[in-house]
């Protein structure tokens, strides 16, 4: 397989987390959560290069070491998500295949991420990383705190990243659900707004997003957990 180029998008602001800074550049040990993001994937032999999408006045990025590394492009991001990897996709030249991957989810597996790549070989859609239900589902009653009715969990499954697809077609499907006025939460929405039924790949449950003060305790945990396993 040809060399990925895999896109962050990091130019949001992440109000839930309360900080003085923006989540990604949060640190757990001596690297912020978008570094520990980049070395994951760039510990991966298939993918080379990793585009990494900020805000225009962004004060962090130029300052942490990754930003010097030749194998990391900064582009400069929108207000949204979608704008942001469309500001990577501009930056992708001559990857066929591109990934997508959220800057402040620091916990991936090599082996997660290996089997996502692998369906390039037999998909012209691409697919994600995702985690089946486990807990009750409860839908609540429009605007109030109260429980509307119980979800049948069957066939639910929580959306990870990375996110992994044909350069072409996600850049079509981001432009034509931007220009109908979708509602693009990932990646895969804006393929499944075209038509399109992306793959689910099983991946790690502690493949988390760190989005409130309590989940950057939890990702120290996991990443001790991971860096021990790869050491062993």
């Amino acid at each position: 397989m040809n060399s990925i180029t895999a896109i962050v998008p990091a130019a949001g602001i992440g109000s839930r987390m309360q900080a003085e800074r923006p989540k990604q550049y949060l640190t757990i040990g001596d690297k912020t959560l978008l570094e520990h993001a980049i070395a994951g994937l760039l510990a991966h032999p298939s993918i080379g290069r990793v585009v990494v999408a900020v805000s225009a006045g962004d004060p962090y990025f130029s300052a942490l070491p990754v930003a010097r590394d030749p194998r990391v492009t900064r582009v400069t991001g929108g207000s949204e998500r979608a704008d942001s990897v469309l500001a990577g996709l501009q930056a992708v030249t001559a990857a066929s295949w591109v990934l997508v991957h959220d800057a402040a989810r620091p916990c991936l597996h090599l082996d997660d991420l290996s089997r996502l790549l692998s369906i390039a070989r037999t998909s012209r859609v691409g697919g994600l990383l995702a985690a089946p239900v486990r807990d009750t589902m409860k839908r609540g009653e429009p605007g109030k705190n109260r429980i509307a009715h119980t979800v049948d969990r069957n066939d639910l499954w929580h959306a990870l990243t990375p996110q992994f697809f044909p350069t072409d077609l996600l850049r079509a499907c981001l432009e034509r659900a931007l220009n109908e006025g979708a509602t693009i939460t990932d990646e895969a929405s804006a393929l499944e707004h075209c038509g399109y039924h992306p793959e689910l790949i099983a991946g790690r449950s502690d493949n988390i997003k760190v989005t409130r003060p309590e989940d950057l305790a939890l990702a120290a945990f996991y990443l001790t957990q991971l860096h021990n396993k790869e050491s062993a």
